[in-house]
Parts: C-alpha cells; sequence; structure tokens
C-alpha cells in the first residue's frame, strides 16, 4: 500500500542530509558499475578465446609426430616418427564411423612460386578438399581442390590471399600458372583465412600431385581429425577425449612407441583446450563476481553505518512513536524502506551508466583476448535482486535495532 506520509519522510531526511545521502549512494553505484564492468570484461575475454578457436574447426584434433624419448623394445631414443598414407588410411578403416571430417597433409616449406617476373617463398601443403573445412579457408573467388583432382594427380593449385597480393596484385589469377620447383601449377582459386597472413602465405595442391612433384613418396606431416557432434558441448568434450586416447594408443603401438611416450606423437584437441581455456575462464568471472561484491558488500556496509546515524538521531521521534502504539514492525519497516530506497537509485543508477559504458565503448575494444564485452539480460536481473538484498542487509540492523528501544528511554533521550 502506498503511503505518502512515509515517502515524505524519506525524502525529507535525504534533503536534511544531502552530501551524507550522496556519498553513500555513490559508494553503492561504484560497487555496481565494477561489478558490471568486471563482468563485461570476463565475457569479453570469453569471446575473445572463442574466436580463436573459431580460426580451425571447432572439433579439430591435430596428430603430428615426434621423437621417441625412451627405448622400447630394443628400439635406441631419438626415433623420429614419420607418418605414412597408410596411417592415415588404417585411421579411416577403424574409426570411419566416428569421424566427421578428416584429411591428411603432405607439407614443403619455403618453395619459390613464379609468376612472371614476380617470385615469393612460401608454404605448399598437398592436402584433401576437406582442409577446407577442416582451417577454415573461405573462398573469395574459383574453387577448392575436389575429389577427380585428387584421383587424376592434377597439377592444380588454391592460393592465399597473401599469395595473390604478392604475385598477381591486381590481375584475377584464375587459370593462371605459377611454377613451383620447374612444375607449372594452374590457379583455380583464392582463399583467406581468419588467422590472417601467415595462414594466407600457403598454396594448397592435392596431395597425390604434391607427393608426386616434390618426391615425398607416401609420407605425409601430420593429420587433420574432427568426431561427428553430440547433443552438447560436455558430451562433445568427453568424447573426443575418450577418442584422443584410442588414437594416440593406435598409433604408438603402430610405430612401436612405449606406451608411456609422450613426444613421440601428439593429439592437439582443440576441444580439450577449448574447455580447458572455457573453464579459466569460468574462474576468472566468479573472481570478477567476488570483487565486485565485495565492493558492494562495503557499500552496503556504508549504508548500514548511516542507518545507524539515522536511527540514532531520530531515537526521541521513535520513543514518541511507540508510546503511541506504533508496532515494532511499523519501526523495522520505516528504516528499511528508507535504506532500500538510497541503495536502489544509486544501484540503479550504477547499473545504467555500466551497460551504457558497455553498450557504447565495448564494440570498440578489439584485442587478441578481449571481444566485445557485453552482460546479458540476465546478469542485470540479478544484479537488481542484489540491490534489493543489499538495501534490506543495509537496514536491517539498524532497523532491528530501531524497533528495541524502549519509548521511556527514547523519551529521556538528548
Amino acid at each position: 500500500m502506498f503511503d505518502l506520509d512515509r515517502w515524505d519522510e524519506i525524502f525529507e531526511t535525504i534533503r536534511k542530509n544531502k552530501l551524507r545521502t550522496f556519498l553513500t549512494g555513490l559508494s553503492v553505484a561504484s560497487g555496481i558499475f565494477i561489478l558490471v564492468i568486471l563482468l563485461g570484461i570476463g565475457e569479453g575475454m570469453r569471446n575473445g578465446i572463442a574466436r580463436e578457436f573459431e580460426q580451425d574447426a571447432a572439433n579439430l584434433m591435430l596428430v603430428y609426430p615426434g621423437m621417441t624419448s625412451k627405448e622400447y623394445k630394443g628400439l635406441n631414443p631419438g626415433r623420429r616418427i614419420q607418418f605414412k598414407n597408410e596411417d592415415y588410411d588404417q585411421i579411416l578403416r577403424l574409426y570411419g564411423d566416428k569421424l566427421d571430417k578428416s584429411a591428411s597433409l603432405y607439407q614443403q616449406w619455403g618453395q619459390v612460386l613464379t609468376y612472371g617476373k614476380e617470385s615469393g617463398s612460401y608454404q605448399v601443403y598437398g592436402s584433401f578438399p576437406s582442409y577446407q573445412v577442416l582451417e577454415n579457408n573461405t573462398l573469395t573467388t574459383g574453387r577448392f581442390i575436389n575429389i577427380p583432382d585428387l584421383d587424376n594427380s592434377e597439377k592444380n593449385m588454391v592460393i592465399g590471399q597473401r599469395i595473390k597480393l604478392d604475385l598477381f596484385k591486381d590481375e584475377d589469377p584464375i587459370g593462371k600458372y605459377v611454377q613451383v620447383s620447374g612444375v607449372n601449377f594452374k590457379i583455380v582459386g583464392v582463399y583467406t583465412d581468419p588467422g590472417g597472413e601467415r595462414e594466407e602465405s600457403r598454396a594448397i595442391v592435392p596431395i597425390t600431385t604434391a607427393q608426386k612433384a616434390f618426391g615425398g613418396g607416401n609420407d605425409i606431416a601430420r593429420m587433420y581429425l574432427t568426431l561427428k557432434p553430440e547433443d552438447d558441448f560436455d558430451k562433445s568434450v568427453a568424447a573426443s577425449t575418450q577418442f584422443t586416447a584410442e588414437l594416440d594408443q593406435f598409433l604408438k603401438e603402430r610405430h612401436t612407441v612405449a606406451p608411456d611416450d609422450n613426444s613421440a606423437i601428439y593429439v592437439n584437441n582443440s576441444l580439450e583446450n577449448a574447455k580447458r581455456f572455457f573453464t579459466l575462464m569460468d574462474m576468472i568471472k566468479l573472481f570478477f563476481w567476488g570483487v565486485g561484491v565485495c565492493t558492494i558488500i562495503a557499500g552496503v556496509v556504508g549504508v548500514s553505518n548511516i542507518m545507524l546515524i539515522i536511527v540514532k538521531e531520530r531515537t526521541r521521534e521513535i520513543g514518541v512513536r511507540k508510546a503511541l502504539g506504533a508496532q515494532p514492525l511499523s519501526i523495522i519497516g520505516m528504516v528499511l524502506h528508507e535504506s532500500i530506497f538510497v541503495t536502489a537509485i544509486a544501484g540503479f543508477l550504477g547499473l545504467i551508466f555500466s551497460l551504457a559504458l558497455l553498450e557504447f565503448v565495448g564494440p570498440m575494444i578489439e584485442t587478441q583476448y578481449i571481444y566485445n564485452p557485453t552482460v546479458n539480460f540476465t546478469v542485470a536481473i540479478n544484479t537488481v535482486f542484489i540491490l534489493v538484498i543489499a538495501g534490506a542487509l543495509a537496514g536491517f540492523f539498524p532497523a532491528w535495532r530501531a524497533a528495541r528501544i524502549k519509548p521511556i528511554v527514547a523519551l529521556r533521550d538528548e
């Protein structure tokens, strides 16, 4: 029920103590402001990490060889592992029903690509059509390598945007030929990559062509694998972790590597990495919540102290009210009303200012690990509940003290 007299009392108290009320409200507003900004930064960090993982397929597993570090079955340590086409083919036969996308890769570093008078040193990769999806390449013109290119060992090439700019300038490269190690390759497509110029300084050719043209035999440098998607992220991580262990065991047995030798074969699981990063982000976000809540608590303590002073100043008035029959609950309600009003107004101002700052400044923040810091509606609603609870807590103890004042003692108060 709306009580006009009660509101008159609240505003009269605020008018009499403008500076005190302002400083009290400022502490609460600052607490809410800091909390929302910190949560926004936490969400921005999460967005930044997610964007880093979007550079490749979301559930990509990258398998590449290393060097043995332990003696095993009569074989000395220091033995370099070399993957072959047969390794990749056997993985497809054993785990094909679990895999979504896959590709093996043969690579050549520092190959000189020449077109007319222009030339440059770039990486040349031999791979499969699925490499485009696995590396998140986007075609700007032409097409990617396809199955007929593989089957016929066609000398077709897809180049990154950086190579196109270096060798062809403003000229359309589609249908033109570049020379690599004395072999002419026809440009059939140009791609861009979220990873930037480093990823766009690569030329992609069919793996069958690369192995023949560069004397690679049946060697491969690494393998790309993705699993079929699960219902949710946690299930995907669990399935991916289990598959990683099975794949690691299979490859170690195939290449006669000790089961506990962790330097011979590497399986880089992007989902596991993402899980670790997101767990770290959740911990940071929890820490930010803690800092923000502690700041609000400091403001609430300030409000509570102010309300204690107000109760002390109004001791005689409270005594008169109780002498005239005022119930303890009405005294508690009077103090709580004022406390909640001050904290709510100050908190809402801090909330609105912080949300406005994130809305206008947030989109302009774009670093490697912070991207588009925002706070969603649910968090905003949670802060509203925090405001109400904070106001109630700030006023409860002063209100309880006021309710316990005996009329005779209050009337004698000077």
